[in-house]
């Protein structure tokens, strides 16, 4: 009853942890997919204004330097802030659908060559946008940090939770034991029988070894000589010898 009850009680958790991974796979393929449309609003959008101030910019840290010296306060961190937030959401809904071996880099990597592409098309397709390397640069950044901040954790908690899961399903599921009872005359009694020893007797002290030579003078009693002797208390061969010595003193006070 125990068993069944642990085998119901493992299928639930199971259950439960493979519905909580398809939740979140999921949530978080939503969130990337309007993140991308958002960012595809933002960075693909023609701007007609700006067609005879922009350049594009091959030389990391040339576009940095412009904000500092050409822009106010404000609008340099609204420009180098903005790219930085264009790549947060990288940051955190990557590591979670990438595998878990170096998802780090492979983060970073996805998160350079999206951004390296949409640069591109900016440059080429898109009227008012440039190429710029240090967008880039700063979209990658914000990823990066976004993974530092929270995506390593919620990523390390979701693939954790996807290995207890494999690890469950693949395990076999113990089968309960029968216990049988054991058949009377069956060879396992038969050679617990015969390896069974018996066991040694006890051997005699000397005490033990002289009773029974004690008990047997003590049983045996001398025989009566009431029997042998006569009514006298002698016995005959001593009457003829008394009789023979009176004989022998008459013959020699007769001489």
């Amino acid at each position: 009853m125990t068993a069944e009850v642990n085998r119901q009680e493992r299928r639930r958790r199971v259950w439960g942890s493979t519905l909580l991974r398809a939740l979140v796979l999921v949530a978080t393929f939503l969130a990337l997919t309007a993140f991308s449309i958002a960012l595809a609003k933002v960075t693909l959008t023609p701007s007609p204004a700006s067609e005879d101030l922009v350049r594009s910019n091959l030389r990391p840290g040339r576009s940095l330097r412009q904000y500092a010296e050409d822009y106010t306060f404000l609008a340099a961190c609204k420009q180098a802030g903005g790219n930085l937030l264009l790549g947060v959401p990288f940051g955190i809904l990557l590591p979670i659908l990438v595998p878990r071996r170096l998802r780090m880099l492979r983060m970073v990597l996805l998160t350079v060559t999206v951004m390296v592409v949409i640069e591109l098309v900016q440059g080429a397709l898109v009227p008012g946008r440039a190429f710029d390397i240090d967008d880039a640069i700063l979209n990658t950044s914000g990823a990066l940090l976004g993974y530092l901040v929270v995506g390593r954790r919620i990523s390390h908690r979701y693939h954790v939770l996807a290995e207890g899961t494999t690890r469950a399903e693949a395990t076999p599921q113990p089968k309960p034991e029968r216990k049988l009872a054991p058949k009377s005359g069956t060879k396992s009694q038969t050679k617990t029988k015969l390896t069974s020893k018996p066991k040694p007797r006890p051997k005699p002290s000397a005490k033990s070894k002289a009773t029974p030579v004690s008990m047997t003078k003590s049983k045996v009693k001398p025989k009566s000589k009431s029997r042998s002797r006569g009514a006298t208390g002698r016995s005959p061969s001593g009457l003829v010898a008394s009789g023979r010595a009176l004989f022998g003193r008459l013959l020699t006070r007769d001489r």
